[in-house]
């Protein structure tokens, strides 16, 4: 958490919190974020069997943490590890564009579905708060998998309406770099193997983000959302061709290779794709308020009452090209943390 920052996490001591797709590298980070807070259970639930048997290495001796084979889709399985919880962070879903694209089927029952699924259960068993992961992406979005993660938010909008008990609130993410399937350990595959960096369209930007700050925008969020709210944080921008020259930089000097050595292919975008991604589209942004680190849109009646909260002030909608993207030096930086 950002220095300064009076948001308490001590509510996770003694609750008992569900991740869903919990074996992923934001449901990972979560994990390891609310054990610091010695909760009562944390139950990891996934229908990937070998993501749960990797993460049982280093948790499954401990006594508070779960592991649950199961899949949003299936209320057999979801229904037993919703039971008795506190919170629940849905990270469940089917994140890959171009699979997604074609097998659109696939990803609205699990994006969709799954997500009512999830809701439902946390409303039968009077969740507290129930966190939604969602995506730039489904901000006017052109893929299936940023439509399915729009209609995701509605649902949730919607669950925040039809009851008192739980609280339904989501957060939007850009890339997290170094998560699994990201560009950044594609690249590093690619250049391991010998091959080309593959590129889409160097002029593409994106926002970006570690999966720390992805960790600490669903947590921070959690402990002042009200109903509804969809919380988005402010990123950096990056440069498609600029991160694919840093991958280049970064993994020859770790590899003890010429950065001339590697070659940079451009492949041409994929159907779905988008030229820049967008954090607020123009309805969004008109009603947004800017909390310091991140903006809320469809903000609450009663956080909007206060009248101390500043508008996000992004009238015609925010998108990745609205900023200066990051230098590759300063990428080729973040790429050194990250390793």
């Amino acid at each position: 958490m950002p220095a300064g920052k009076s948001d308490s996490l001590s509510q996770f001591k003694g609750s008992t919190v569900l991740i869903t797709g919990g074996s992923g590298s934001i449901g990972t980070e979560i994990l390891r974020s609310v054990l610091k807070y010695s909760p009562k259970k944390v139950r990891i639930f996934t229908n990937d069997e070998n993501g749960l048997f990797e993460l049982s290495q280093p948790y499954g001796k401990l006594p508070n943490v779960e592991f649950r084979l199961g899949d949003v889709r299936d209320l057999r399985s979801l229904d037993p590890a919703v039971e008795e919880c506190d919170y629940v962070f849905h990270a469940a879903a089917l994140k890959h564009v171009d699979f997604c694209e074609t097998n659109p089927y696939e990803a609205i029952t699990t994006n969709i579905v799954g997500t009512q699924n999830v809701i439902d259960q946390s409303m039968k068993h009077r969740v507290k708060r129930f966190v939604f992961i969602s995506t730039d992406k489904a901000v006017n979005p052109t893929s299936t998998m940023g439509a399915t993660k729009l209609l995701a938010e509605k649902l949730v909008i919607r669950a925040s309406r039809q009851t008192d008990k739980t609280i339904f609130s989501s957060v939007r993410f850009g890339n997290v770099i170094g998560s699994r399937g990201s560009v950044v350990l594609l690249f590093e595959k690619q250049v391991r193997a010998g091959k080309p960096l593959t590129v889409t369209d160097p002029s593409m930007t994106r926002f970006i983000m570690a999966t720390s700050q992805a960790a600490m925008l669903v947590l921070r969020s959690s402990t002042i959302a009200l109903p509804g709210e969809v919380f988005v944080l402010k990123m950096k921008t990056v440069r498609i061709g600029d991160l694919a020259e840093a991958s280049r930089v970064f993994f020859a000097k770790m590899l003890g290779r010429k950065p001339s050595s590697i070659v940079i292919k451009v492949v041409g975008s994929r159907p779905g794709e988008k030229m820049h991604e967008e954090l607020l589209n123009s309805t969004d942004a008109r009603e947004a308020l800017d909390l310091g680190d991140f903006y809320v849109v469809n903000p609450h009646p009663d956080r909007r009452a206060k009248g101390n909260v500043a508008k996000a002030g992004h009238e015609a909608g925010l998108s990745s090209n609205d900023f200066t993207p990051m230098a590759v030096p300063k990428i080729v930086k973040e790429l050194e943390a990250l390793y």
